[in-house]
């Protein structure tokens, strides 16, 4: 980082937590002020791009947002930190989002967070990118060279005290890192938003999609998510416009943007030997699908559930760093720079990073 598509959710909330979180997405850079350039990428015009994407969500869920620039504006520090805490008022209860793409010829995505928070939310953010594809390299926190007390970068330290994270999602001047920005970057935005709802307290159950109710039509669903008919029945592999009570429908396109090419029934296929074959689970082909039961024709057409290289592990009793790296093929030091680890010592449950 210098100096300083759509995607819909359905989520449940837990208790009352909605209720407290406010939501600033910061775009990085703007105007006279590119940020980093390369590849046909400029960093200024992808933050925005991701950073609409969050903030529309965000508002489409009633959650209290706000966004620092919403064309390409420039903003000096001071005026960026002045919206950013006149947004809210007084109000303590805030997380900040800011948007980044890095340049310096390194690969993958990192997140920087504020001294004054822990690392839990920037560990949900890199879990959520390295599951939709990207490469990861660490989370950490950057103290300030004049004063090591302070943070290095103003959007975190001039922030407080409201909980601050900058997320980069990739090296710009990085070909393989550019492919991916340039292709993914709808996904990553919605992975960061992923990990940034669950961590205020939202189920994931119903993460992408829309459980019918009494009186719905594809019409009044697709107007409600701002797709066309005609969309809401391919993502859902509908033959007519009927549907039912309960029914669970996929009201994201990107969903299955990150699912396999579709997959059509051969002869002796079972929804198990798909399943296998694809390191999936019947239930989550019948899910994505709307099927009723394991009967399956031949010529039909499934949607396929993505697996993504990048994985994480949980530690298990007896587990060392060494071994783990063995099992996955990296190393120890690998594993330590993608989980900020200072030391070798590991707790049982703990998730890590598997780095690619």
């Amino acid at each position: 980082m210098k100096s300083a598509i759509f995607h819909f959710f359905s989520y449940t909330i837990l208790g009352d937590t909605m209720n407290n979180y406010k939501i600033i997405i910061d775009p990085g850079h703007g105007g006279t002020d590119n940020g980093a350039s390369g590849n046909d990428i400029i960093e200024k015009n992808m933050t925005l791009a991701i950073s609409k994407i969050m903030y529309n969500e965000l508002k489409r869920l009633g959650i209290p947002v706000y966004i620092t620039r919403e064309t390409d504006e420039t903003l000096s520090p001071t005026q960026r930190v002045n919206r950013i805490k006149n947004a809210f008022g007084n109000d303590s209860n805030v997380i900040v989002v800011s948007n980044h793409i890095n340049a310096g010829g390194a690969e993958g995505a990192e997140v920087i967070y504020a001294l004054r928070n822990n690392e839990t939310l920037s560990s949900k953010v890199l879990n959520e990118l390295a599951k939709n594809g990207q490469t990861i390299r660490k989370y950490y926190q950057k103290r300030g060279t004049s004063n090591p007390s302070k943070d290095y970068y103003f959007m975190l330290r001039d922030t407080a005290p409201y909980e601050s994270i900058i997320v980069e999602y990739g090296f710009l001047d990085n070909t393989k890192d550019a492919d991916k920005l340039k292709k993914n970057y709808e996904r990553y935005a919605y992975a960061t938003l992923e990990a940034l709802l669950d961590y205020i307290g939202y189920s994931k159950d119903d993460l992408d999609y829309y459980t019918v109710k009494s009186g719905d039509t594809l019409y009044s669903i697709a107007k409600k998510y701002g797709i066309t008919v005609d969309k809401l029945k391919d993502l859902n592999n509908l033959k007519s416009n009927m549907i039912s009570v309960n029914q669970k429908l996929l009201v994201n396109d990107q969903k299955k943007d990150q699912t396999t090419n579709a997959y059509v029934v051969e002869k002796g296929d079972t929804l198990y030997s798909i399943a296998k074959k694809y390191s999936t689970t019947v239930s989550k082909i019948k899910e994505l699908n709307n099927l009723k039961s394991d009967t399956l024709s031949i010529g039909q057409e499934l949607i396929i559930p993505s697996s993504f290289d990048v994985k994480t592990h949980i530690v298990k009793s007896g587990d060392s760093l060494y071994s783990i790296a063995r099992k996955y093929n990296t190393t120890v030091n690998a594993i330590k720079v993608a989980n900020n680890l200072t030391s070798n010592v590991l707790s049982i449950g703990k998730e890590l990073i598997i780095p690619a």
